[in-house]
């Protein structure tokens, strides 16, 4: 069974063949191979291809990897199943294959130009093509072989190697930890700060900015649960900790109020044949009336419409900061500059106070997520050398720093939810300064479309006038 995944470089040819045909990794590079280029001379022939067309810009080269499960392969047939595929699937494309051995399972890395040597043309990849060619190439290719396949399901999403084998053995995913460990984090949380420490503690680390971003110890990219499920969104998770986890849960509650889907003017089907002429006999007998169209909004009145709506908003928060003058505008707009000076400063002593601790709480976070793997060591189970010396030297620094580990706690979550707090109101005062400033700016204009309101309208009494 192979796992495969494509990926377009930009970046330079000789770095992703010398990661490819790597010794260290392919056993001297016994495990590699050539196809319409040669030993030593691959680069250099990729490149006068893309000089030979004029196609030197864009996506420089592809980068294949088939990841085969381990023990049911050995290394000597991965790169013979490699080279078929690329016979089969890249002809006319230059091409180095490298067998890597140097991990548990065995993987194959097939890099090729992205200029076709033969005609010219240049690789594109999506979706469509990865199904119907990529992976359907592989699979055959691995039935021919006697190897296993993946059972071939929904291809809307795709999962890496790890992933779909936990999931093939029942066992929990990433993703699904990670929202198993997010819904105990909210049940367990006192505030947002709080929520923060119990999340590192188990071992997360946490992005913070328009999305919140969880890694786990070991991953490289952060996940992001809040894309597919808005409860794992900051407003999502402020709002299930204030006691409304099981209501947003149970479809009762929305964890934030979605936008609305936008859906466009479909008209009305035409009746033909019998059925237009019984509509029409019943519409003369006046059993049914005229058929009445929904008014059609045109650009221009949609975006009269948003410009109302944008008016309204401004007009409830003059009304709701009692601003009625210019010289009160003048006074507000003042005061949130003052305001959100005051709360950055804040912010920045709150930042520099966790800075001067980040030692301590990065400690508190490694002993409290590196405790189990401290049992599994004490239990003789190997691998967990490096996690275990990670631990001692926390317990280490929390014990050279003679504060208790409750008190440290305590300071931790309080920093964080204040910082968190600061945040949401930095958020608030950002955009009453913004809308502030959009009504100045629209002031002028107001004026002059009033004018101009004013101006017909006295033109259309003077006809009334006139007219009577």
């Amino acid at each position: 069974m192979a796992v495969t995944k494509i990926l377009a470089r930009k970046g330079r040819l000789d770095v992703g063949v010398r990661y490819v045909l790597n010794g260290d990794k392919t056993q001297e590079q016994i495990l590699t191979a050539r196809l319409n280029c040669e030993p030593g001379r691959e680069v250099r022939q990729m490149l006068e291809t893309k000089q030979d067309y004029g196609k030197e810009g864009g996506v420089q080269y592809y980068h294949m990897i088939q990841s085969f499960r381990p023990g049911e392969i050995i290394p000597e047939l991965a790169l013979e199943i490699a080279k078929e595929f690329v016979s089969e699937h890249l002809p006319g494309y230059q091409t180095v294959i490298g067998v890597h051995v140097d991990k548990e399972h065995i993987h194959a890395h097939i890099l090729f130009n992205s200029v076709n040597a033969d005609t010219g043309e240049k690789y594109h990849s999506n979706a469509q093509s990865y199904y119907r060619q990529i992976r359907a190439v592989s699979d055959r290719l691995c039935r021919e072989h006697g190897l296993s396949v993946i059972v071939q399901g929904e291809p809307s999403k795709a999962v890496s190697y790890i992933e779909w084998l936990r999931r093939s053995k029942g066992q929990a995913t990433f993703r699904s930890m990670l929202e198993a460990d997010l819904r105990e984090a909210i049940q367990d949380a006192n505030d947002l700060g709080h929520f923060f420490l119990l999340m590192e503690h188990r071992g997360y680390e946490i992005r913070h900015g328009a999305r919140l971003g969880f890694r786990l110890r070991g991953q490289e990219r952060f996940m992001i649960p809040g894309r597919k499920d808005p409860l794992f969104t900051e407003e999502g998770i402020r709002a299930a900790i204030q006691g409304n986890l099981s209501a947003i849960e149970a479809g009762r509650r929305p964890a934030i109020l979605p936008r609305p889907v936008y859906r466009p003017y479909t008209p009305h089907p035409k009746y033909k044949g019998f059925l237009a002429l019984y509509i029409h006999y019943l519409y003369l007998l006046g059993k049914v009336g005229q058929r009445q169209y929904p008014p059609r909004m045109t650009p221009q009145l949609r975006q009269e419409v948003m410009k109302a709506e944008r008016y309204r908003e401004q007009l409830a928060f003059l009304r709701e900061n009692n601003i009625v003058g210019p010289d009160d505008m003048t006074t507000f707009l003042a005061r949130t500059e003052e305001t959100l000076a005051s709360l950055t400063k804040q912010r920045t002593i709150l930042n520099v106070r966790k800075k001067r601790q980040l030692a301590l709480y990065k400690a508190l976070a490694d002993a409290e997520a590196l405790a189990p793997a401290r049992e599994l060591y004490e239990d003789g189970l190997s691998g967990m050398e490096a996690e275990f010396a990670q631990y001692l030297e926390a317990v280490s620094t929390l014990e050279q720093s003679k504060i208790p580990r409750e008190q440290l706690i305590s300071e931790k979550a309080q920093v964080y939810q204040q910082l968190a707090e600061l945040n949401r109101q930095i958020r608030q005062e950002r955009k009453k300064l913004a809308l502030c400033r959009e009504i100045l700016d629209r002031i002028p204009q107001i004026e002059t479309e009033l004018q101009k309101a004013e101006m017909r309208e006295k033109e259309v009494r003077s006809d009334e006038y006139r007219r009577r």
